[in-house]
């Protein structure tokens, strides 16, 4: 879950190193001098709520550019209730609209009572209003820092969320940042820092009330994304404008009422809710065609017997070999091998080795599988490939299964005399003659394949 103290030190470098743009300082001062108009208003909702008020003065500015007649949450006229989240909020009349509306916005994000108004918290509470998206794409938000040497050529970089989900490296927001404006109204008005109001630096790090509120809305993510929520939310407590969206969905289609808000009516619903279990995300991995090449091996070995193979026979240990690769990842066509076991580890290395080689200086007359290692080494091997991984593998077998006692007379101290020269020997070996013998079946199919295997012998 994403949280203040994940963000904190970023905040707080960031104002340190903040410098407004000379073309874009005569602005800034001009809207910090229009919230300054409001000051007495906005101190209105400050008694009543906890909330400092230039961050209630900033949210207006951004959400409606100080326009009294609308509600404080979207920037959506006083005097009808609100069609765009949060919904249904209003309408709000009397000559008190815009702070009962204020309070209102203010309530639902969990603002009320806050005691923590440092520069990065404020910085904190201000993005949140409109998504922390800019995080993941390695760009310092407009909303706080245009305007800015932090955002937007030729000090840094630019971009930005043209639409829901869609982001423009090539488009720069030219609307100043709420943190842009609040440099300009602390030079304004130094009262806003003398006074305690805001802190300059620091911050609590007691609980604030939308730190409660995020684990709820934290669990709401995971539930909305667990009943196939699209597109898929970011799982960071924050309930932005996403987040509100898929709730609102949700409230419609359970006909309860539409706020895009996680009150407590919806948050029962959610729980009650058949969850839909996500489909499996497709990766690519580099070793897919070479597994399904030894599944088709294996299906065609077992079509042709009666009677599972023993474990003495090559064929039951490529077999053997597939089920180690199956267990490891159970459905090797979407999801990529663990790599927690080292027996598919080494087996990895090895496929990706044959993968290299593959693809350098494959000749048409030996095919691909048989042309691997080129003209002398590939028809040294030709047709014997098989063989030398069918006794590899079992000479190693019977390797691992001696009992390494080298001082001990005959064949077993000769074999363990081997074992003890090479430590771990089977688990390199074994998977070695495995893939050798599962290249020479390989190379035998593309023969046939091709017409050039050579006619069977006939016994007489």
């Amino acid at each position: 879950m994403l949280s203040f103290q994940d963000l904190k030190d970023g905040y707080e470098r960031n104002w340190t190193s903040l410098q407004i743009r000379p073309q874009d300082l005569d602005e800034a001062r001009r809207e910090a001098n229009r919230l300054l108009q409001g000051k007495a208003t906005y101190q209105q909702i400050q008694a009543r709520t906890n909330v400092a008020w230039p961050f209630i003065g900033l949210c207006h500015y951004r959400e409606s550019h100080f326009d009294f007649d609308t509600y404080l949450g979207n920037g959506q006229s006083l005097g009808r209730v609100t069609t765009i989240v949060p919904k249904g909020r209003g309408a709000f009349t009397g000559p008190n609209a815009f702070v009962d509306g204020a309070v209102d916005a203010l309530r639902i994000q969990g603002l009320l009572g806050a005691t923590d108004w440092s520069i990065p918290r404020i910085l904190f509470r201000l993005e949140g209003f409109n998504g922390f998206g800019y995080h993941g794409k390695g760009v310092n938000s407009p909303y706080l820092f245009g305007g800015s040497s932090l955002y937007g050529p030729p000090e840094a970089r630019g971009g930005k969320y043209v639409r829901d989900g869609v982001f423009d490296s090539n488009v720069v927001d030219t609307q100043l940042g709420t943190a842009v404006i609040l440099k300009a109204l602390l030079e304004l008005d130094p009262s806003i820092a003398t006074d305690g109001i805001v802190v300059m630096a620091g911050g609590s790090t007691a609980g604030q009330p939308e730190d409660e509120l995020a684990q709820t809305v934290l669990l709401v993510q995971q539930a909305l994304n667990r009943q196939g929520a699209n597109p898929r939310l970011v799982e960071d407590g924050i309930n932005g404008p996403r987040t509100m969206a898929a709730l609102s969905r949700f409230q419609q289609d359970s006909g309860l009422p539409d706020t895009g808000m996680p009150d407590a009516a919806t948050v029962a619903a959610l729980a009650q809710q058949p969850q839909t279990p996500q489909a499996p995300v497709a990766v690519t991995d580099p070793m897919l065609p070479i597994l399904q090449r030894l599944k088709a091996i294996e299906n065609m070995f077992q079509s042709s017997a009666n009677t599972p193979p023993p474990s003495n026979d090559p064929v039951g240990l490529i077999e053997r070999l597939l089920g180690i690769v199956q267990k490891a990842g159970a459905k090797p066509q979407v999801t990529p091998i663990a790599s927690g076991s080292p027996d598919v580890n080494q087996l990895k290395q090895v496929m990706d080795l044959i993968n290299t080689i593959f693809g350098k200086d494959a000749k048409p007359l030996l095919g691909q599988v048989n042309g691997a290692l080129g003209d002398t080494i590939g028809n040294l091997l030709n047709g014997k490939k098989t063989a030398l991984g069918f006794g590899g593998a079992l000479i190693t077998s019977v390797l691992s299964a001696v009992t390494a006692t080298p001082g001990s007379g005959g064949l077993a101290g000769l074999l363990g005399t081997v074992v003890t020269a090479i430590p771990g020997l089977s688990q390199f070996a074994l998977p070695i003659s495995l893939a050798m013998a599962a290249w020479g079946v390989l190379g035998k199919m593309e023969k046939w394949a091709q017409g050039t295997a050579p006619p069977p012998k006939l016994s007489a």
